[in-house]
């Protein structure tokens, strides 16, 4: 049996939010009576459907018999989990063993249900328990149609988090971030904030991606409704301000020494010997979104092509990108990729080149604002930012949590950031250090975005393949992110610096929950003909699919969707080529991935 043994130590010291009854969707308190989980597993053993045919759900199913039955669960873990190929009794009794030790920190029934549904096995006996539904806020008066109609919206699945695996393997300073979060998401959003901005503060730092010598430098979008949480993402800029006040000390010294020798020259203007002195160049390392093209790029080219652009209202940017004298969306899709960037300086009429842009960007907001900057999904910016959707949690977060401890977020962030400056001080003096993969990681990276781009082919069209390459240069950088934070710790400066096996997981495990985001994206935005990308009759197939289904089903679906037979047909078989599908038996299919 492949699934792998539970670990109770390991789970106790693990992330037990990452499986908090907010990840799935609300089930009616109704669906937990010995006589409802009788009926669903019932229905589960005729259509002889494995719910589970990965470890976490496994071991999930597990806690919530465990939380529901006790003892008296384990009869219900055998029977639901006998239609895994890989079965074995012993191993699951050691399993529920297990389960029942750890005891499920929060994971309930609804766990079942929420399996049994995706797997395609209707949970309607819940039509039976209308006195119960009238509690539901959406329904009066025991209102059982109401609630049935709005179920497609309660149950949408929510995007998944980061693997609660990954923030113990993290780098020293990252895991430190890290104690800090609240939530799943807020551990996501911190730790995807806080790589970005230490990515435009890596001097000397560089590697070989296609041939091509590239830099840290990343551009991330927090998107989620108002009040979501997207907020905390400014604390991840306290972690380079020093970095910033450092420079606006040194201009502000410069500016000083050239208006002292301003003076002068005006004193001797009638000496023929008299030069006068250059305006010093700006130094910042925030460069504010609301600026004009030519401004942009001047601090940029001031600061030798260094700069961060942090922003928590994305429209800031999407409003300058569509005014006569701020659209510098061409140099922004530049920028990513280091391309030389040519502009004309009004003032003294110089044509000026910044040779090697290093831009890094932060911003956040709804997803409507996203629509205001990327009018459509064929835009090249969209392909170059991570983009991450925030679920909406309807949990009251305790704002007095913390009153006890005396240190505020804000205060630790400003401390990280004074002992990541010291480190960046360092750095600046250093000679420049080459970062690479070893030659298994680019076997195992290559063989991933290969098989990927094919998917997401077959499902979200051409169009998204460019955001499936562009997330592969993404992963490389993540990766180097990683690895320049190990120096933190071992004090190695050497050259090349080779990619650790830890922190090339950690950089692969983000990436494909980054890949599901986007898509989740590219879906919400008109493409070129404004239509909407969730139109592609290749994705509503796919997406309107359980989990596990036989070929009468997918017949069934693609006539409810309009699709002909013929059509159905060859589409599974694409899914089945390019591994979204696989083929358990004949005329039996589960899905393998989720785009």
């Amino acid at each position: 049996m492949s699934k792998k043994i539970f670990n109770p130590q390991e789970w106790l010291n693990a992330d037990k939010s990452a499986i908090s009854p907010n990840s799935i969707p609300s089930y009616p308190s109704s669906l937990s009576s010995n006589s409802d989980i009788e009926e669903i597993t019932k229905r589960i053993e005729q259509s002889a459907t494995d719910i589970a045919p990965n470890y976490a759900d496994w071991r999930d199913l597990g806690f919530a018999l465990a939380d529901a039955l006790g003892e008296s669960g384990r009869q219900y873990y055998h029977r639901l989990s006998r239609f895994y190929s890989g079965y074995a009794e012993n191993e699951t009794d050691r399993q529920y063993s297990a389960c029942l030790a750890a005891h499920g920190h929060g994971v309930t029934i609804k766990t079942l249900f929420h399996l049994a549904k995706q797997a395609g096995i209707s949970i309607a006996v819940v039509a039976q328990q209308a006195p119960q539904i009238s509690k539901l806020p959406d329904c009066q008066n025991g209102d059982l149609a109401k609630w049935q109609n709005s179920q497609p919206e309660q149950e949408e699945q929510p995007l998944p988090t980061f693997p609660a695996e990954i923030y113990q393997q993290l780098p020293d300073f990252l895991q430190q971030i890290n104690k800090l979060a609240i939530s799943p998401e807020d551990a996501d959003l911190l730790l995807l904030g806080s790589i970005t901005v230490i990515s435009s503060c890596l001097p000397n730092i560089y590697g070989l991606y296609g041939g091509v010598t590239v830099y840290p430098n990343l551009f991330l979008f927090v998107t989620a409704q108002a009040s979501a949480g997207k907020g905390r993402l400014s604390l991840c800029r306290r972690l380079v301000e020093p970095i910033h006040r450092q420079l606006r000390e040194i201009n502000k010294l410069e500016y000083e020494e050239y208006q002292r020798k301003q003076s002068e020259y005006v004193a001797n203007k009638k000496n023929p010997d008299a030069e006068q002195p250059q305006e010093p160049p700006l130094r910042v390392l925030f460069v504010p979104a609301n600026s004009s093209a030519t401004a942009v790029f001047q601090i940029l080219n001031d600061n030798k092509g260094v700069g961060l652009m942090f922003e928590t209202e994305g429209d800031t940017l999407a409003q300058m990108f569509k005014s006569e004298h701020g659209n510098y969306s061409d140099g922004f899709r530049k920028a990513f990729h280091h391309e030389k960037i040519s502009y004309l300086r009004r003032k003294d009429r110089e044509y000026v080149t910044l040779e090697e842009p290093k831009l890094s960007a932060v911003l956040s907001g709804t997803p409507r604002q996203i629509q205001s900057l990327i009018p459509d999904a064929e835009n090249g910016l969209f392909s170059r930012f991570m983009f991450y959707f925030m679920n909406l949690r309807l949990e009251w977060i305790d704002v007095f949590a913390t009153a006890e401890n005396t240190q505020s977020y804000d205060s630790i962030f400003d401390r990280l950031g004074n002992h990541y400056f010291d480190f960046y001080r360092i750095l600046q003096h250093t000679k420049t250090i080459r970062f690479t993969l070893t030659k298994q990681q680019q076997t195992d990276f290559n063989a991933y975005f290969e098989q990927t781009q094919l998917q997401y082919y077959d499902i979200c069209g051409k169009d998204y393949v460019g955001t499936v390459r562009r997330l592969g240069l993404i992963t490389f950088r993540i990766a180097l992110v990683l690895s320049a934070l190990r120096i933190m710790q071992d004090g190695s400066f050497a050259s090349p610096l080779v990619c650790n096996d830890t922190d090339f997981h950690t950089a692969m495990e983000i990436v494909k929950v980054l890949v599901q985001h986007a898509a989740k994206i590219f879906q919400m935005l008109p493409s070129a003909e404004n239509t909407s990308a969730t139109d592609n009759p290749k994705m509503v197939l796919y997406n309107a699919l359980p989990a596990q289904f036989d070929r009468a089903k997918y017949i069934e679906t693609a006539k409810r969707l309009q699709i002909p037979e013929s059509t159905a047909d060859k589409q599974i078989a694409r899914f089945i080529n390019s591994g979204l599908l696989t083929r358990q038996a004949h005329g039996s299919y589960i899905k393998t991935s989720k785009p």
